[in-house]
C-alpha cells in the first residue's frame, strides 16, 4: 500500500478550499483518506495553510510521499513556524 500526502478539492464552483490528505496512491482524487492533515484555502490573504507538521513527519516516517505541490507548502509552512512560534 503506497500513500501519497496530496491535495483533495472541497469547496463550492469558484470557491476552492482543500485539504491535505494522507491517501492510497492508487485511490480517487476526492476519495476517502486515511488521515486529514491539514487545510488550505488559496482565497484568503495572509496564512492560507494550516498544517499539522507533527502528523504530516510521522507520515513521512512511514514512508508517505508528498506531490510536488504538497512538498513545496510543507516547505514554506516549515519556514513559517519558527517565526509563529512564541520565544519562550
Amino acid at each position: 500500500m503506497a500513500l501519497k500526502i496530496r491535495l483533495t478539492r472541497i469547496g463550492a464552483i469558484h470557491q476552492p478550499h482543500y485539504r491535505f490528505v494522507i491517501a492510497e496512491a492508487r485511490s480517487r482524487r476526492d476519495g476517502d483518506p486515511v488521515e486529514v492533515v491539514g487545510i488550505y484555502d488559496p482565497r484568503l490573504k495572509g496564512e492560507t495553510v494550516k498544517l499539522k507538521l507533527d502528523r504530516v513527519d510521522y507520515w513521512l516516517g512511514k514512508g508517505a510521499k508528498p506531490t510536488d505541490t504538497v512538498h513545496a507548502m510543507i516547505k514554506k509552512a516549515r519556514r513559517a513556524a519558527p517565526a509563529a512560534a512564541p520565544a519562550a
